[in-house]
């Protein structure tokens, strides 16, 4: 869909991107988190072996949302501790 709409999108300068969270210390993930079994089996299948900061994502957005991606359209970025090699 992202790819699509940055298409389509692309004639009225309008770029869209996509951002791919990974396991995220957050309110929402808590439950994940908090809970040592299942925090023990996401960490395995990250290769950085640690949640992420919303900060991270935060710099992720910031990134796609600034002059410095003005040529950035139709990308699913990642942000996942390399979950998804």
């Amino acid at each position: 869909m992202t790819k699509v709409f940055a298409k389509e999108c692309a004639q009225f300068g309008i770029r869209c991107n996509a951002l791919l969270p990974g396991l995220t210390d957050t309110n929402f993930a808590s439950a994940l988190v908090k809970n040592e079994a299942i925090l023990n089996t996401a960490l395995q299948q990250i290769p950085l072996k640690r949640v992420a900061d919303p900060s991270e994502m935060a710099g992720a957005v910031l990134y796609l949302a600034s002059d410095a991606s003005s040529y950035t359209t139709g990308v699913s970025l990642n942000v996942d501790g390399g979950f998804l090699f």
